[in-house]
Order: C-alpha cells, then sequence, then structure tokens
C-alpha cells in the first residue's frame, strides 16, 4: 500500500471503466451491474497516486414502510483493492457514497454485504434472516393446482400496479423506478415473465423465471419475482411452475424471489424435499431517525405516545426522544422524560422495519426495556414484516 494521500471523488467514465476492472479483480469475478446500473447511481471512487484503489455507488430509490415511500440510499457493487485492505478506506468509502445522497433527501440507506459484522459496526443491522429455496419440480405439480387461472406471458401496465399494490404490504421493498425493468432484462436475458388472472378479471399474480443450471441435476428453473395478492394465486403459480417437470428436474426460488411467508410450509405433503440455504442479508441503517419517523407509515388507528432512548452513533451517550403516532402519522422529538426503552442505532433500524415479531424476540436482542412499554412499541411496526425483493 502507497503512502500517498487517498482521494475521493465523482468518477467520471474514465475512472468508471478502471473501477469496473478492479471491482473484477477484488470480487473474483466479473460485476455487470457496475456498468449496468452506473448510469442511474451516484459514482464515488478512492484514488491514490493515480490508482482507483476503492470505489462503490448509490441508488436514491425510495424504499416502501408501512406502506409509504421513504427516501433511501441504496450502496451497491463496493470494493476495496485487497492491497489496500486493512486500513478502513473502507469505512471513508462508505463515508463519501453516502454523503452526496443525504444531501439529496437519503433518510436510509440499506445494503447486502457478506461482511454482516463490519456493515453492523459502521451502523447498519440485518432486519430479518434471508433464504433461497429449491423444491423438487414433481412436488409443486402433486400438491397445487391453478383454480382455472388464466396465464399470459408478458408485462402489462395492471402487472406493474399490483406489483407496487403488493410491495406496499411489506417493509423494505423498493417502490421500483422505471429503469427496473430494463435492469432485470439485461441481468437475465433468458427471463421471462406471466401474468396470472380468472377468467375477465385484472391480474392477480406475477412471476419472472428463466431456466439455469442445477449443481447435480442439470437444469432448473429459477425464479426471481413471485408476487400473489392471494392463496388462490400463489397456488396457481406454483402449480405452473409444477409443469415444467419434463424438462426441469427442480424449481429454484433465488434469494429474494419468496417473501417470508409460509407459502411451501402449509402446502407441501413432503416438505423435507424443500432445501433451503441461507445468504448474507440485506441490512438496514437509519441516516435521520427523526425523517424517518415522519415519512413511513403508521397504522392508522393507533395512538401511541412513548418515551424512548436511542444510543448515539458513537455509542458514548443516549437521545431522550418522545415518539408520537396518531392518525397514521408519526413524529419523533427532544424530551426531557426519562425513556422506557433503550435502542441502539441498529435495534432502532430492526424495530423500524417490523424485524421484531415478539417482545421475547427484541429482549433476546438485547433490547432494554420495560415489558409493557417494548409491547407497544412493537405493535406500531408489527402490521407488516421486512422483505426486501431486489439484490443490487
Amino acid at each position: 500500500m502507497s503512502d500517498s494521500a487517498v482521494v475521493f471523488v465523482e468518477a467520471d467514465d474514465e475512472l468508471w471503466l478502471r473501477y469496473s476492472a478492479l471491482a473484477r479483480r477484488a470480487y473474483g469475478q466479473r460485476v455487470e451491474d457496475v456498468m449496468h446500473l452506473g448510469a442511474h447511481a451516484d459514482r464515488r471512487v478512492a484514488v491514490r497516486a493515480g490508482q482507483v484503489v476503492a470505489g462503490g455507488m448509490g441508488l436514491l430509490v425510495p424504499q416502501l414502510f408501512g406502506g409509504r415511500p421513504v427516501p433511501s440510499a441504496s450502496m451497491a457493487c463496493g470494493c476495496v483493492a485487497p492491497e489496500e485492505r486493512g486500513a478502513r478506506l473502507g469505512a471513508s468509502m462508505i463515508a463519501e457514497r453516502l454523503r452526496p445522497l443525504r444531501e439529496q433527501g437519503a433518510v436510509l440507506a440499506t445494503l447486502w454485504t457478506t461482511s454482516t459484522g463490519y456493515g453492523r459496526h459502521l451502523g447498519w443491522e440485518a432486519p430479518t434472516p434471508v433464504y433461497s429455496w429449491t423444491v423438487p419440480t414433481e412436488e409443486l405439480h402433486r400438491n397445487f393446482s391453478d383454480s382455472g387461472f388464466e396465464i399470459t406471458c408478458g408485462t402489462t401496465a395492471q402487472t406493474f400496479r399490483l406489483q407496487d399494490d403488493l410491495a406496499a404490504r411489506w417493509n423494505g421493498p423498493w417502490k421500483r423506478p422505471d429503469w427496473w425493468q430494463g435492469w432485470q432484462q439485461r441481468q437475465h436475458p433468458e427471463m421471462a415473465t406471466y401474468r396470472f388472472n380468472q377468467p375477465g378479471q385484472e391480474p392477480t399474480g406475477v412471476l419472472s423465471a428463466a431456466a439455469g443450471r442445477h449443481p447435480t441435476e442439470g437444469r432448473q428453473l429459477i425464479v426471481y419475482d413471485f408476487w400473489a395478492a392471494d392463496q388462490a394465486a400463489a397456488s396457481a403459480m406454483f402449480a405452473f411452475l409444477g409443469r415444467h417437470g419434463s424438462r426441469l428436474a427442480a424449481v429454484a426460488f433465488q434469494r429474494t424471489a419468496l417473501p417470508p411467508a409460509p407459502l411451501l410450509l402449509h402446502h407441501l405433503h413432503r416438505f423435507g424435499s424443500l432445501v433451503a440455504r441461507s445468504w448474507h442479508p440485506w441490512m438496514l441503517r437509519i441516516l435521520d431517525v427523526r425523517q424517518a419517523i415522519q415519512l413511513r407509515g403508521w397504522p392508522d388507528e393507533m395512538d401511541l405516545t412513548l418515551p424512548i432512548e436511542i444510543v448515539t452513533e458513537d455509542g458514548e451517550a443516549t437521545e431522550r426522544l418522545m415518539l408520537r403516532v396518531s392518525h397514521g402519522k408519526g413524529e419523533l422529538a427532544p424530551t426531557t422524560h426519562e425513556g422506557k426503552i433503550t435502542l441502539t442505532r441498529g435495534q432502532f433500524a430492526v424495530w423500524y422495519a417490523g424485524g421484531y415479531r415478539s417482545t421475547a424476540a427484541a429482549r433476546l436482542a438485547g433490547v432494554d426495556a420495560d415489558p409493557r412499554a417494548l409491547a407497544q412499541l412493537l405493535t406500531a411496526t408489527a402490521d407488516r414484516e421486512p422483505w426486501l425483493p431486489d439484490h443490487f
């Protein structure tokens, strides 16, 4: 590693091409999204002695929490040159990547990372585990029926509206921008999208899938997007996937495809045939706690006033705040009242995303709270579970 000073700059096209080469060396493979998403992102690199030594990009894409879009910085394709690691360049690079997005209004930040401990050290936390699922095609064929659904290949304005509506039922999905569809098609050129509807009615299901390699069986069907309005639509979609059994031995739902719901658990006769693989999770960081509370959605019927304390970013003190939720609106304001609940920044992010499904789970995660106050707090975000259906 050189002793020359590092300079952080916004990347022009020439610097970004050099960063793409660095990313390939650092990841050990070509990172297609460096170029695919670059035109839609804020691109930053670190330069030492004329060499690009680190970088990454940030996408200002709203995420849905409580049914409302909250401005979020989605951090993608970041890396540090192998010879530069170990000197906290990664932390400095992330801070420089976040700065312009915060100036543009981001109050949250999200990333996918294999280095979850490092992400936690920098203020992120994982709201939920992430799994991919693989099931024999024959199991889907045997256990699901389509109940008369019409299936059509291709998208329409109705399918995009359906996805928007269903995404609002969860905490964390992107409010997908206009360029999303083209990006996905470049990532997966063989991918086809299907819509499902009862005769004469609007679609209640949409899925995207493409054939791909299976680790041992040759070929399998890979599902990238799975949106069902109800159990009947989900059953029809599983039945459709089961029809591929003559060519493909298994159906693999990639890590972001299925929502965290027991869609398969309650229907497969041989649940042992289902294979789950855990992946590194998505992580959430709250950049501005007051704006994050104000901008997300809240249950209309809730009337909550609760003093809480949030550990400061340096971890040296706590900030006393009063949480108020009423008539679908939230507010977090300074107070002199002693908090009934103390949350670290990471714990606050998990609660914000609805990641604590019970007081027992929150207390096991280290949340320090009065039991009755904790139950009240969890009710505020428990109406939706955390799910991020997009990997970037």
